[in-house]
């Protein structure tokens, strides 16, 4: 083995070779990825990062000045993963091309080869398609990194960092660090904890995000920041949520909201031309994407993160239940009555009603069975039910309960303001708001992937990117019967809204903004409060006085008296960006080394117990929990 490395350099990849290589004498390193012994030639697929190439054992090869029959009798002992290095000639296949490898016009015959490891058999094959459990795989993170899929979606996430880093500094902007280890805050995203050891009873928080260190940035005259971070959240898991994550950070200075859509906007055109080969500018030929306010969006789609790769739009009917005082259908009459008593206010319901028009031609799709199965699907995120009804010729409701109690007034009003023609499905959701929202935008999504309409998971081919703009700045908060921060506490209001913050906090907008793609949140931002006046007054909406803003977040406070500049920002999630260009099921694809659903590193097995002493060393003690009887 030691002639391999230290005398034979290896010269090619093993994706590199073409037919314009035959002839040439190469070195080549790899895995053994299939063995075939065919009764005096040794065929083996020799694998690397860049790809396959087929390399064969002949005992019977000559002219090439040496004897390959010492490499045959040793390649009858290899087997799959063993690490070799081989030396040989290219040469063509002819007509056996294999037209699925890149490297198919060729084959290596090998005249020398080297063995630097030999594998156990593995746990799972090691293959570009496999039935092998999620769970097993990440126990075993470093042999499913092997395979091509994985090897792929880290080259996209390569890329989309090279360019990253190209663009901003081609831009202006620095890329500074910032800690990991910092003091709590409240807001936001529930925070790990780090004991201190150097100073028992003591706490450091790890960064949810660097937000507090951009502005100190702007502040410190630093114009145009930015950062490729990792970032830490002790919160609920899901296909699109990791408990640490890689966010692209960024702060200017001296800028509007534009300014940065603009920046941003050329950074995502930068991307998709450079990862992926595709001018965005054929969709988008102003350079900019279109914007949708918050409540906008909310109304029409149920979320701030709409998918825009298909139509099913909500349309809100509220307002005819009301003036029709339930048309006839007792519980749409118990939300007519509580406004026309005066318990709600017409502006900002607490209970609405939803409905999404299914058209004809895609509605026919949906059997009766499936169309029961809907009610278990909504039920499963705390609806009570889901009422629905088809439209016949005449504009009447069929194949529902409804049909038997709305009145023709209503149905009338609904059709119209729904859209509704022969043949269409209506889905109606009604009760508190936020249910509301979130059942109709969800069961939006699965109908959509149900009808074909976009794919199960991936892009498909389409990309839509909207700017969700002017959201509310504070949410009533039901626990603390109060006013909280949205997002954070120095979001800057609109100007026209400043009035408002000690008289309406619910109706306050704010520069605060999210770049959705395909129903995903891939990045969200804000204009900075730097006025200490106007961060009075929302720090009094939110309840908080002087002494405690002082506890919270006082280096800040004292930085932005010293002459801040204008300033915003925005954070995009890299391990998003990853999985929506390259087409990966789960967030986890594009992470080398991800947590399970339950936040726990199968392969290393954290977190674990620590021992006494160190929990002693710390002054911490864990508390077993209660077991039930």
């Amino acid at each position: 083995m030691a002639r391999f490395i230290d005398e034979l350099k290896r010269t090619h990849h093993n994706g590199a070779l073409r037919g314009a290589n035959v002839g040439e004498e190469v070195v080549l390193f790899g895995w053994v990825a299939s063995y075939r012994d065919h009764g005096g030639c040794v065929f083996v697929d020799l694998r690397d990062r860049e790809g396959i190439t087929q390399i064969v054992f002949d005992p019977n090869l000559s002219g090439h000045g040496d004897t390959p029959k010492d490499a045959y009798d040793r390649a009858q002992a290899l087997r799959s993963e063993w690490v070799i290095g081989i030396r040989g000639v290219v040469v063509s296949r002819g007509k056996n091309v294999n037209p699925k490898l890149p490297t198919g016009e060729i084959e290596i015959h090998a005249i020398e080869l080297g063995v630097f490891n030999k594998a156990e058999t593995t746990p799972f094959e090691i293959s570009d398609s496999i039935d092998t459990g999620e769970e097993k795989r990440l126990e075993y993170r470093y042999l499913d990194l092997r395979r091509a899929p994985l090897q792929r979606t880290l080259r996209v996430r390569h890329n989309i960092n090279q360019t990253v880093r190209r663009y901003f500094d081609d831009q202006g902007f620095l890329e500074l660090e910032t800690p990991f280890m910092v003091k709590y805050t409240p807001g936001g995203a529930r925070n790990f904890l780090v004991p201190s050891r150097l100073n028992q009873g003591k706490f450091y928080a790890l960064a949810e995000s660097p937000q507090l260190f951009k502005q100190l940035y702007m502040v410190a005259g630093f114009d145009r920041y930015f950062q490729i971070v990792k970032c830490f959240r002790d919160e609920d898991l899901r296909i699109d949520r990791q408990p640490e994550f890689t966010q692209i950070d960024v702060e200017m200075s001296f800028v509007s909201q534009d300014d940065i859509f603009a920046k941003m906007e050329g950074l995502v055109f930068t991307i998709w031309k450079t990862v992926l080969g595709i001018d965005l500018k054929e969709k988008y030929p102003s350079g900019r994407f279109p914007q949708m306010p918050f409540y906008d969006s909310m109304e029409k789609y149920g979320n701030d993160k709409p998918d825009l790769r298909f139509d099913l739009p909500h349309t809100d009917v509220t307002d005819l239940v009301i003036d029709h005082a339930g048309g006839g259908v007792p519980f749409w009459k118990d939300i007519a009555d509580k406004f026309t008593s005066g318990q709600y206010r017409r502006d900002l319901p607490t209970e609405i009603v939803k409905a999404m028009r299914i058209p004809a031609d895609v509605a026919g799709k949906l059997s009766r069975a499936e169309l029961d199965k809907l009610e278990d699907f909504v039920k499963g995120m705390g609806a009570k039910g889901l009422a629905r009804a088809k439209v016949d010729g005449t504009g009447a409701w069929t194949q529902s309960p409804l049909a038997k109690m709305i009145g023709e007034d209503l149905r009338k009003a609904f059709n119209e303001k729904i859209g509704a023609k022969e043949g269409d499905l209506l889905f109606f959701q009604f009760g508190k708001e936020s249910v509301v929202h979130t059942v109709m935008a969800n069961l939006r999504i699965h109908l959509a992937k149900k009808l074909g309409m976009i794919p199960d998971f991936g892009h498909g081919g389409k990309f839509e990117f909207l700017w969700v703009v002017n959201p509310p700045l504070f949410e009533y908060d039901e626990e603390r019967k109060g006013w909280a921060a949205a997002h954070h506490a120095f979001t800057r209001p609109h100007d026209d809204c400043v009035e408002l913050l000690d008289k309406d906090p619910g109706k306050v907008l704010c520069y605060r903004y999210d770049l959705v793609l395909n129903g995903f949140e891939i990045g969200g931002g804000s204009i900075r409060l730097h006025d200490p006046e106007v961060q009075a007054k929302v720090f009094a909406a939110l309840g908080i006085g002087t002494e405690e803003a002082r506890q919270k977040f006082g280096f800040l406070l004292d930085a932005l008296k010293y002459g801040a500049p204008p300033h915003g920002g925005i954070a995009v999630g890299m391990d998003r960006l990853a999985m929506l260009l390259s087409g990966a099921e789960s967030l986890r694809d594009v992470i080398p080394f991800p947590k399970t659903q339950r936040g726990t590193d199968l392969m290393t097995d954290a977190p674990n117990v620590v021992s006494p002493e160190q929990l002693a060393e710390l002054r911490i003690r864990t508390v077993e929990p209660v077991k039930a009887p």
